[in-house]
């Protein structure tokens, strides 16, 4: 691609040692250090569009829908940038602008890299970014790793997935005991 400039993709994630990222409501113990707000706002300030599965627009679309930036500095940046949701459903919510993408297709995410310039972030998602993950889509993985194992749950990285090489590009530690790691491709 000569020349052009073309989107990167962002993937957000809370996880546990186990690879655990279902209903991040575990890591709230944890408290929210006030570093990690500052790599979130550097993950999310260069961003120009957000990319989600559906089930996580749907569960996003209620919580978010309703904070304002007194609530939540975040607010504004989840409610008013653009959204373009993956499902082959479509979503039972309206939420801010948004564009349906129809079920996964990877030529519909390149497309969507070189028509935004800028970062596409995502978060939670997990079926997506598998998606995403094994078509070689994903710039940087942004993993928040909490120090526990859960035990249960829907995991990242599930058995039976080809395996998934990547290169650690920065680390950051925090007083919590989270550590948050940028993974981009190998």
């Amino acid at each position: 691609r000569s020349g052009a400039s073309m989107g990167t993709i962002a993937v957000h994630e809370f996880i546990a040692l186990d690879g655990v990222y279902q209903d991040p409501g575990w890591t709230f113990e944890y408290g929210f250090d006030p570093r990690m707000g500052e790599t979130l706002g550097e993950i999310t300030g260069s961003a120009k569009a957000i990319l989600l599965g559906r089930r996580t627009y749907e569960m996003f679309a209620p919580a978010w829908s309703t904070r304002t930036v007194e609530d939540d500095p975040g607010a504004p940046f989840f409610n008013d940038t653009h959204k373009y949701v993956v499902g082959a459903t479509e979503p039972n919510v309206e939420w801010g602008p948004s564009t349906r993408l129809g079920a996964y297709d990877p030529e519909a995410i390149r497309r969507l890299k070189d028509e935004i310039d800028g970062t596409i972030y995502i978060s939670g998602s997990g079926t997506l970014v598998r998606g995403l993950l094994a078509d070689g889509l994903v710039d940087d993985l942004h993993l928040f790793v909490y120090p526990v194992a859960r035990g249960t749950g829907d995991r990242l990285f599930r058995d039976g997935v080809d395996p998934t090489k990547l290169r650690l590009k920065s680390t950051d530690v925090y007083d919590n005991g989270v550590v948050h790691l940028d993974y981009g491709p190998a």
